[in-house]
């Protein structure tokens, strides 16, 4: 079940670090959020929810009332949880969360945005980023970096489940205003005239490089393109579900 329910970056494993990006097998939710749904706030029923939690806590390896989550808006805070409290944090506007607790663990919601865990192994502190566009183009994960407190040169990254560049069309305004936060090539045209594509994921790699980031791993893929496997707003619109990211201190 866990194999289905959570996927995981190998070097993490590999540094003794708990974390996972879920997917939407394994839960007990029904209709259009079906199964493992892990919001709270799209229409399901909140039995559900909780239960969901439960498994996907248990299959990571946290207690899941001490799970940090933050009330996203697509902006560039850092928030730093240490010693506060978990239901108090819901409503505090973040898009990433920082703990160097012991057996805390941060997450972020996606359905097509980008998810990226951060961990210093050896130092005890870690992060959930939620990167989308717009944190992207805001510089979401360098204002993490800050907020961990640590050298770039001492995290590693796993990058989980989003998007795809095959899938994420979008105006030139916004393909613009990503290809100006990245370092390379992100914007796709799949012929003269049409709309752009970017890949976000291209472009999360090039700003943790550019910021000198141990090392990025890419746990893989497109939440649009696999509706048997992930939630995707782009795809389902208000009835979506939400994929989870999380990480353990």
């Amino acid at each position: 079940m866990s194999g289905e329910l959570v996927r995981r970056a190998g070097s993490f494993t590999r540094a003794g670090i708990r974390h996972g990006f879920s997917t939407r097998r394994g839960g007990v939710s029904a209709g259009p959020f079906e199964s493992m749904n892990l919001a709270r706030n799209v229409g399901d029923d909140p039995a559900a929810v909780e239960e969901n939690h439960r498994r996907f806590a248990s299959a990571v390896g946290y207690d899941p009332g001490r799970l940090y989550e933050a009330s996203q808006v697509h902006g560039a805070r850092a928030l730093r949880v240490d010693g506060s409290a978990v239901l108090a944090t819901r409503a505090e506007e973040a898009d990433a969360l920082v703990t160097s607790t012991p057996g805390d663990a941060v997450a972020v919601r996606v359905a097509d945005c980008v998810p990226v865990l951060l961990a210093a192994p050896g130092r005890a502190v870690v992060a959930a980023v939620h990167a989308g566009w717009r944190g992207v183009a805001q510089r979401v994960i360098a204002a993490a970096v800050q907020a961990m407190a640590v050298e770039p040169g001492a995290i590693i990254a796993a990058v989980g489940p989003c998007i795809g560049g095959c899938c994420f069309e979008v105006g030139d305004e916004v393909a613009e205003q990503i290809a100006a936060a990245s370092s390379g090539a992100v914007v796709a045209r799949s012929a003269p005239g049409a709309k752009p594509r970017v890949d976000l994921r291209a472009a999360v790699s090039m700003q943790m490089e550019a910021l000198g980031l141990r090392g990025v791993e890419h746990v893989g893929g497109c939440t649009m393109c696999e509706p048997t496997w992930f939630h995707s707003f782009r795809r389902d619109g208000k009835a979506s579900g939400r994929l989870l990211g999380a990480i353990v201190a």
